[in-house]
């Protein structure tokens, strides 16, 4: 699986469209999907998927009036209906075979434990993506979702315990069981288990949220200063892992990190806003911020990891409202290596 910084030839979206998932903001959550298309298109193809016909209507009238129309070759609307928007996690996961070519893995999808049923649509997406693309297709019995891994491109896979090894995954996996289909699927040749996610993330534990490459060498990690709030002690616990760990080649990891921003809540619960949640585009650092101090800061220490790359900040405080933001609405399409 090459990193997210290698050259894509597409970014994949599934529409937000579920009032359930977005309360009284869908519209806004619409309006930041169409300010990271318009972002994002002047570097690469961006897909869309969309329900029906009539949805992609609705779709394509918002995109005009934000974007300035979608019927260049850039921006595509694609009617693979979904049950909700989380493409990073229902979408295919794209791959290089052995050959080079562009592959989709389908791994399973239960809606992150079996928490939101009914998700027959989302499962079903991934292998409709690889034919509209007309790439292979391979189906992988193991629910795992796109916003539980991150790779470097060179055989390391960042993850957490709190996730992959819940038992609302794959309770029959072992931890050894699941380190081999990452070797098997992903090339991976080391997996760096951290521990828990933060504080309102209902995908127990996205490595998305918390940790990222950057670099083959190089991560950027969240941090929380304030010892009371629910977030320093799992956090910090993560940055020592990070400490300890080697490199393949005996490298240690080169490690930055990023501040979290002032807490949001809604309905007396906490969202899981985080800036980890950005997506590298071919051009463009997409940034998830929130109206607040830190969406600065958080800015800086991405520009200084991507000083070829322009940082873009999306406010995503109604986004976060459907527990995830950018990283998670969207999903790379790699340029094939041949």
């Amino acid at each position: 699986m090459p990193p997210e910084w290698a050259p894509h030839q597409a970014t994949w979206f599934s529409w937000p469209h579920n009032p359930e998932t977005w309360p009284g903001c869908l519209e806004d959550a619409e309006r930041a999907m169409a300010a990271a298309v318009r972002a994002l298109a002047d570097g690469e193809t961006v897909y869309v998927n969309v329900l029906d016909a009539a949805h992609g209507e609705h779709v394509k009238a918002l995109l005009d009036s934000v974007v300035g129309g979608v019927s260049g070759d850039r921006v595509h609307l694609v009617e693979i209906p979904t049950n909700d928007a989380w493409c990073r996690d229902h979408g295919a996961i794209f791959v290089h075979d052995e050959l080079g070519e562009l592959c989709a893995l389908d791994f399973r999808f239960n809606a992150w434990g079996g928490k939101y049923p009914p998700y027959d649509l989302d499962d079903a997406a991934a292998a409709r993506m690889a034919g509209h693309l007309g790439v292979a297709s391979v189906a992988v019995d193991m629910v795992l979702e796109g916003g539980s891994i991150d790779v470097n491109g060179r055989g390391a896979v960042l993850t957490t315990r709190q996730c992959l090894l819940n038992e609302n995954r794959n309770p029959r996996l072992t931890p050894a069981q699941i380190e081999h289909a990452l070797e098997v699927h992903l090339g991976a040749s080391q997996v760096i288990w951290l521990g828990d996610g933060i504080e309102g993330d209902d995908t127990d534990g996205h490595i998305d949220d918390i940790t990222r490459f950057v670099a083959e060498d190089t991560v950027v990690t969240a941090l929380e200063p304030d010892r009371t709030d629910p977030n320093h002690a799992p956090l910090a616990a993560n940055l020592e892992t990070l400490r300890g760990v080697r490199l393949a080649d005996g490298r240690r990891l080169r490690i930055e990190t990023l501040p979290m921003p002032e807490p949001l809540e809604r309905d007396g619960r906490r969202l899981p806003a985080s800036y980890a949640n950005f997506y590298i585009g071919n051009e463009v650092v997409l940034l998830p911020v929130f109206g607040c101090p830190q969406d600065d800061e958080a800015a800086r220490v991405l520009n200084a990891c991507f000083p070829a790359r322009r940082i873009v900040p999306i406010d995503c405080r109604a986004v976060v409202v459907g527990l995830g933001t950018l990283h998670c609405l969207s999903q790379q399409v790699p340029a094939p290596e041949n």
